[in-house]
């Protein structure tokens, strides 16, 4: 069976994420993240077109949750002979972002009738041309829609193989969101040609890394600070340095 979404039903990522749990009567406090990630990806493949802003947090999200499976599913250390506490589980933060959204949702009914009341106030009305006139020239994604990059996303993530994964156990370090913008940052302003997607995630040998790498490029094209193009369909995604005008 197809998923067909209505965008205005999720009016963003954890709003969809609280309807397949309820969906599937699943316990909030200990979500299968294998199972709700792909159902998560079904649905966000069917969304055909979204602002900036909305795609960013929707992808965003998708890689989240990409990254705490990839978590749960690298192999445990072997126990010591004293039993030591167990981490934090890679789900918490999420659980805690999930409880939150949930009290925020129960008063918007009351917060939307009130703002239904004040907006009567708001008399002066809005130059959409001037608007427009602003901002034209400022997507930083040309040609590119958020299905292509997420597709463009899976395609690299599934060049690393299970055996590369089980195999590398030796621990390395912690990479932040911010240290891979700052890469990316550091690779595109090197070529004025711009740089493949593809390019991107080279030498990036397990799926957590292409994650947070993923999360950087997202986070860089939300920021402006880089751009994405596509000159024909299913063809290469370029990343270059976004124009800045002084």
């Amino acid at each position: 069976m197809t998923y067909r979404v209505k965008l205005e039903i999720f009016e963003g990522p954890l709003d969809l994420l609280i309807h397949l749990i309820e969906k599937n009567e699943m316990d909030i406090y200990d979500i299968p993240v294998a199972r709700i990630t792909e159902q998560y990806l079904e649905y966000l493949e069917t969304l055909q077109e979204l602002d900036l802003e909305m795609a960013g947090e929707f992808l965003v999200m998708a890689a989240t949750l990409l990254a705490i499976k990839a978590k749960m599913l690298l192999p445990k250390p072997p126990q010591p002979e004293e039993p030591e506490e167990e981490g934090p589980d890679p789900r918490e933060e999420l659980v805690e972002r999930l409880l939150e959204y949930k009290k925020f949702k129960e008063a918007a009914g009351f917060l939307e009738k009130r703002g239904e009341i004040y907006s009567k106030m708001f008399t002066r009305p809005v130059d959409e041309e001037a608007i427009v006139a602003a901002f034209a020239g400022s997507n930083p994604l040309e040609g590119v829609t958020p299905k292509d990059l997420l597709e463009a996303f899976r395609r690299v993530l599934n060049r690393v193989s299970e055996k590369e994964e089980k195999v590398n156990r030796i621990p390395r370090p912690q990479v932040t969101i911010r240290d891979k913008m700052t890469e990316i940052l550091e690779q595109v302003g090197k070529q004025t040609q711009g740089v493949s997607f593809t390019e991107l995630f080279k030498g990036k040998v397990t799926r957590l890394e292409i994650i947070v790498t993923f999360l950087a490029l997202l986070e860089l094209i939300r920021l402006k600070r880089v751009t994405a193009r596509q000159s024909s369909v299913f063809g290469e995604i370029i990343i270059y340095q976004y124009p800045r005008h002084e």
